[in-house]
């Protein structure tokens, strides 16, 4: 299978924060990668990384480390290898007095293309991202998701195989959020194989379920990966919702059972992660305590476990116990 990122045993510290250690994966054309993690996972450190702004640390013994792109060594061709990607940041960084057509004109020439080639390109990819209509209006006009959507044409202006994307719709509304990732899909192509290698950290866990895979970050490793679908089995049966009153009554009852791990508030109700085969020892206690201390259930029932909730145990196993 051709991959279009390689990334093997990946270390860069600064100082002595180890902001990336020792992560590995892999990208084929068609997929979309998620990265997940709090802030200061390194999720951003291991993007700069794979476009060659910084480099890694050399491997102390032990496998060497890699980071290839497009089948170029981002080490060693670096330049060649960039050639191949196109990057969205976190921030909107073209220029806010230029036109829309203005910002891809200037991107396209630095990368390259001459006229007869950028100007079809350009219109393409506006067409493509929905700004054709706004192409004389100033980037500084244009609202928070219009701006995302002309630095993601300016990402692609150059038709890369490879596509990084840094919290790409973070501060943009649901619509917008919605309309972005319609487009993510249809670069990523349809099937295995084909289209562009998509790589993409996110805080948003609908997001990262719409990914081909994901990975978790926490403290510079990834330390869970696989497909959505297989990641939320990982907790089949250890999800519980209830409902009933008094709300904050029902959470101390729960919040008192050795087998409930986590008891969030969602809304009205209460969401429960409860020890693995456990769950209907957890529910037949539940259904006597609560209304022995003068609470009502409404509803108390197993729901399908969310990548919210692979990641919340995730960060519970790496937290102090105290």
């Amino acid at each position: 299978m051709e991959l279009l990122i390689e990334v093997r045993n990946l270390h860069r510290s600064f100082g002595e924060l180890r902001a990336v250690d020792g992560v590995s994966f892999q990208v084929a054309p068609g997929e979309i990668y998620g990265l997940v993690g709090p802030d200061g996972a390194g999720k951003t450190t291991t993007m700069r990384l794979m476009c060659g702004a910084i480099f890694p640390d050399k491997a102390s013994g032990g496998e060497k480390s890699l980071i290839r792109i497009a089948g170029y060594d981002m080490t060693r061709q670096t330049e060649e290898g960039r050639a191949h990607i196109g990057y969205l940041p976190q921030r909107f960084s073209l220029y806010e007095d230029l036109t829309v057509m203005e910002n891809l004109r200037f991107f396209a020439e630095v990368r390259g293309l001459s006229q007869s080639e950028w100007k079809p390109r350009c219109m393409e990819i506006l067409e493509f991202v929905g700004l054709a209509r706004f192409i004389q209006m100033r980037a500084g006009n244009l609202s928070g998701g219009m701006k995302q959507k002309l630095g993601l044409a300016a990402a692609l202006v150059h038709q890369p195989r490879v596509l990084l994307l840094d919290e790409p719709t973070t501060g943009v509304d649901p619509v917008t959020r919605q309309d972005f990732w319609q487009l993510i899909i249809r670069l990523a192509g349809q099937r295995a194989g084909e289209g562009i290698a998509v790589f993409v950290s996110t805080p948003y866990m609908d997001e990262a379920s719409r990914c081909t895979r994901v990975g978790f970050m926490r403290a510079g490793r990834v330390i869970l990966e696989g497909k959505p679908s297989d990641l939320r089995n990982r907790l089949a049966g250890q999800i519980l919702e209830l409902r009933g009153s008094p709300i904050q009554l029902l959470r101390r009852v729960v919040e008192r059972d050795e087998y409930v791990e986590t008891a969030l508030m969602f809304g009205d109700r209460l969401h429960l992660r409860v020890r693995q085969g456990k769950d209907q020892e957890v529910i037949a206690r539940l259904e006597r305590q609560i209304p022995a201390e003068g609470g009502e259930i409404n509803l108390l029932r197993h729901i399908p476990p969310q990548l919210e909730d692979i990641f919340i145990a995730l960060l519970d196993e790496g937290s102090p116990q105290g």
